[in-house]
């Protein structure tokens, strides 16, 4: 039962340990990029992603009307916010490319 066990573990183990994504694997960042992207471009991501979504409510009414919806969130919200939440720390490449 102890062998089952042990085996099982180390499988689950080999799994995760393998299944590590490029992004977070690259070790080619510098500490200087990272520093500036926690204290000045995410916090300047994250204000666009406020103002664009108070933005984007506002607009909303004629957006809508002129069918642009789709064009308008992902301009005002969901560009700030991949920049924001989902760019790896210090890659500063498609940073504010919307």
């Amino acid at each position: 039962m102890k062998t089952k066990l042990l085996i099982t573990v180390l499988c689950v183990l080999a799994l995760l340990l393998s299944t590590s994504t490029p992004a977070y694997a690259s070790g080619d960042t510098d500490t200087t990029s990272v520093a500036v992207d926690v204290l000045v471009a995410r916090p300047v991501s994250f204000t666009l992603t406020v103002i664009g979504s108070v933005l984007f409510v506002v607009s909303l009414p004629f957006s809508a009307g002129s069918g642009c919806v789709d064009k308008a969130v992902n301009t005002l919200v969901k560009g700030p916010a991949k920049d924001t939440f989902t760019r790896p720390l210090g890659d500063f490449e498609g940073f504010l490319d919307y």
